[in-house]
C-alpha cells in the first residue's frame, strides 16, 4: 500500500535538527513506494533543500517566509495547515520538540485528524503503521495503529536511525505562498536569548553527563562540562539541581524537563528519583556515579560506580583523554 507521506523539517538558527531527517527515515519506511514531501518554512527554506533531498525527500515545499524565521504558534499555524491541505498526505510525521509538541496537537485539533504522540518506534505489520510510545513516565509502552483517516505522529528525537545521506539524491522543489498577516500573528519574537550550553542540541546528544544536588555548587558542574566537551556531548541536570540554583532550568532532564535518549547518559550525584527517570530511563547505556550504593539511580543504571564524583569525574576525563589520543 502506497502512501504520501508529508514531514514538517525542524529548524533552529536555520539549520536542519537532527528529528528531522529521523522524520524522513520513517517516512520512507511507511511510504511503501509511495511519495515523501518536506515542507520547510523560513527566508532560507531554500538552502535546505539538499539535505532534506539526500535523506529521502521526494519533494521539497519551501515556504520561503521570512515571517517564519523563527517559530510562532500563530505563523506556523497558518502555514502548516496551508500545507496539509495542498498536499493532502495520508501520513504526517513531525519532531516531538518543542515546535512539535506546541503545534501538532493544534493543527489535529482543527482538521479533525488523530494523532500520536512522542513515538519512540514506527513499524509495518500486516500492511498497517505501528507506533510505540512509553506510558506511566517510560515503565511501560503501548502499540497504537489508527483504524482509517491520516495518520498524524509526532517521533521523539534520537530513537529511529537517519540512515546515510545519498549525495546524489535530488528532489523536485515547489514554492508555497502563505501569507501570515501581521493582524494574524498575535507574539512576535523580537530576540532570541539563549540559556541552554553552547554547543550539541541536549534533547538530540548522543552522550550527556548530567548532575544532580550532588555537584553542591555551580562551580560544581565544571568538572562536567569539561567531560562533556571532552566527548563531544551536554550537559544536563536534575531538577534538584536546578531548584538549588546550581544551573539553568534549560538543562533539566525529567518529567517536568527535557526527555532524553542518548546513546551514553552519565548521572552525577543524581539520586534518581522517579521525576528524573522518566526523562532519561531510556538511554541506550546508562552509568551512575554517586557516593550512596543505595541510591535508586543504580537500579536503571548499566554500570554503577560509588564514589565521590569530583574524584571520579576527573578521572574518567583523563582516561578518556589518553583513550581520544591513541586514536
Amino acid at each position: 500500500m502506497s502512501r504520501n507521506v508529508l514531514v514538517l523539517a525542524d529548524v533552529r538558527d536555520g539549520k536542519l535538527r537532527n528529528v528531522s531527517l529521523e522524520s524522513l527515515a520513517a517516512a520512507r519506511k511507511v511510504a511503501e513506494g509511495g511519495s515523501v514531501t518536506a515542507a520547510v518554512f523560513g527566508s532560507f527554506a531554500k538552502d535546505l533543500v539538499d539535505p532534506l533531498a539526500e535523506h529521502g525527500a521526494d519533494k521539497v515545499l519551501v515556504v520561503t517566509n521570512h515571517e517564519l524565521d523563527q517559530y510562532t504558534t500563530d505563523g506556523y499555524f497558518a502555514a502548516f495547515k496551508k500545507v496539509i491541505e495542498h498536499i493532502n498526505p495520508d501520513v504526517i510525521f513531525t519532531g516531538h520538540t518543542a515546535v512539535g509538541k506546541d503545534l501538532s496537537p493544534r493543527i489535529a485539533a482543527r482538521l479533525g485528524l488523530g494523532l500520536v504522540s512522542d513515538v519512540t518506534r514506527v513499524e509495518l505489520e500486516e500492511g498497517r503503521i505501528v507506533f510505540t510510545r512509553p506510558i506511566y513516565a517510560g515503565k511501560a509502552f503501548v502499540k497504537k495503529v489508527f483504524k482509517e483517516g491520516t495518520v498524524f505522529a509526532t517521533l521523539r528525537p534520537n530513537n529511529i536511525e537517519k540512515g546515510e545521506a545519498d549525495s546524489g539524491r535530488k528532489a523536485n522543489v515547489e514554492e508555497l505562498r502563505v501569507d501570515v498577516p501581521a493582524d494574524l500573528l498575535r507574539t512576535i519574537v523580537k530576540d532570541v536569548v539563549k540559556k541552554s550550553t553552547d554547543g550539541v542540541d541536549l534533547s538530540e546528544a548522543r552522550i550527556i553527563v548530567s548532575g544532580g544536588r550532588g555537584v553542591k555548587s555551580a562551580d560544581g558542574f565544571k568538572p562536567l562540562e569539561e567531560l562533556a566537551s571532552l566527548l563531544g556531548g551536554a550537559v544536563g541536570a536534575s531538577r534538584g539541581a536546578c531548584d538549588s540554583g546550581y544551573c539553568d532550568y534549560a538543562l533539566q532532564i525529567g518529567q517536568t524537563g527535557k526527555v532524553v535518549t542518548p546513546d551514553l547518559y552519565i548521572a552525577c550525584g543524581i539520586s534518581g528519583a522517579i521525576q528524573h527517570l522518566a526523562g532519561m530511563s531510556n538511554s541506550k547505556v546508562i552509568v551512575a556515579i554517586n557516593k550512596d550504593p543505595e541510591a535508586p539511580i543504580f537500579q536503571v543504571a548499566d554500570y554503577g560506580i560509588v564514589g565521590d564524583l569530583f574524584e571520579v569525574v576527573p578521572l574518567l576525563t583523563e582516561e578518556f583523554k589518553k583513550l581520544l589520543a591513541q586514536n
